[in-house]
Parts: structure tokens; C-alpha cells; sequence
């Protein structure tokens, strides 16, 4: 399911978060795994819930989207619980973080389903409750312009910095995916721009031994 990276670029990749905080995963899930995972996350969103309002805790940012919490993917989809438990990917995801690197505990923040799909849709400014947050990508638009983007700060936990300079914006493409130290980092998903595309990952939340718990509300209020 995933083409993770060969052990010869393992080191310049570690180096490349370790001054960043983010590194690009390009290729990440193989060509017939993106099938199989589009048409499950197709499958769960039935089950998935509208998101519209703004979060307190992070500064009133707006949530616009559709959510799958992990509780309920754990129940319908042993198939990305499996995929998140890889041990193969935790090793590497500890290579990157220079610790040991541990599921997360909690049921409904541990693997999560995000989908924006209509004009406006955004993932507005926030941090993580947990160090690592693994993005796939299933859906994305395929041009820039058409929103959908991640955009992040280095070094810059306040989520003012994402309007000062140093912000940096990427683009990914379904199969690609992304590595973040989430809770230290300020991140946000740019707004959809037009009717058509649409942005779909499962969000995989890491932590630490030792570090288990959530420390704002986010999750609750986004997944619940």
C-alpha cells in the first residue's frame, strides 16, 4: 500500500524536517493502493458529518468540512486502522523525529477523514494536539490556483505567523503525502476555490511514549 522512501534518501529526508518541520512524501501510497483507499474514503464519507462554525480554542479559525472521526473508522474500516499501525511506517516516522514514535491512544484523533468538496471549503489555523501528523492524499485539486493548499510556518507555533513572512505553501497530488511536526508548527488548508475539485486525506496522528492526551478541545469539536 505505501512505497515508502528507499533507506539512501532516509537521511536527507530527516535533515529536511528536522530544519523545516514538514517534509513532501511524493508517491507515498502506491498507484493500486490510491484506488483502494479512494473508494473506501468514498464508502465512509456516507457516514461523515458537515463541519461549519469556528474554533474557539484556535483563534475563532474557520472549520469548513466534512469529518470522519477515528472511532468510527476504526469500526468500518479495519483496513486504514491496519495502514496506520504499520510498523514499517513507524519506524520510518521515528527515523524522521529522532524518538520513538507510538500510536496514539486516543479512539477519535488517531486516524481521521477530512474532506473539503465545496467552494470556500478550509481547514482553518491550528496546531495539533500530538508532535507528528501524517497526511495522505486521496483527492486534490490539480492546479495551485484551485485552493486546497497546506500552508505553514517553520519555527512558528502562533497562528498569526501564518500572515507573516516565511509562511510556506505547498501543493500535493493524490498518492502524495506529507509529514508535519503538527503541534509546534501553525498550519492551515487554504480555501477550495471553485465547484469541482475536491480535497480529500486521512490525517494519521503520531505521538511519543509518554505524551498521550489531548491538550485543547479541537479534536472534540471536530470529530465528535
Amino acid at each position: 500500500m505505501f512505497s515508502l522512501p528507499a533507506p539512501s534518501r532516509s537521511k536527507s529526508l530527516r535533515r529536511q524536517f528536522s530544519a523545516d518541520s514538514y517534509v513532501a512524501l511524493p508517491g507515498l501510497i502506491s498507484p493500486a493502493g490510491l484506488v483502494t483507499l479512494k473508494g473506501e474514503a468514498r464508502r465512509l464519507e456516507a457516514d461523515a458529518a458537515r463541519r461549519d462554525f469556528r474554533m474557539p480554542c484556535m483563534a475563532d479559525s474557520p472549520r469548513h468540512m466534512t469529518t470522519l472521526g477515528g472511532h468510527k473508522i476504526a469500526h468500518a474500516s479495519p483496513l486504514i486502522t491496519a495502514l496506520y499501525e504499520d510498523r514499517d511506517l513507524m519506524r520510518l516516522l521515528s527515523l524522521f523525529l529522532g524518538e520513538t514514535v507510538v500510536a496514539v491512544h486516543d479512539p477519535v484523533e488517531r486516524h481521521v477523514l477530512n474532506v473539503l468538496h465545496r467552494p470556500g471549503d478550509t481547514h482553518g489555523a491550528h496546531t495539533d494536539d500530538y508532535p507528528l501528523a501524517l497526511v495522505l492524499f486521496l483527492e486534490a485539486p490539480s492546479h495551485p490556483a484551485d485552493g486546497g493548499l497546506l500552508e505553514f510556518h517553520p519555527g512558528r507555533q502562533d497562528l498569526d505567523a501564518l500572515d507573516a513572512p516565511g509562511t510556506r505553501r505547498m501543493h500535493h497530488l493524490p498518492g502524495d503525502g506529507y509529514l508535519l511536526r503538527s503541534d509546534l508548527t501553525a498550519h492551515r488548508v487554504t480555501p477550495l476555490g471553485r465547484p469541482g475539485p475536491r480535497r480529500t486525506v486521512l490525517n494519521f496522528a503520531y505521538t511519543t511514549p509518554g505524551r498521550q492526551g489531548a491538550t485543547t478541545s479541537s479534536a472534540s469539536l471536530l470529530y465528535n
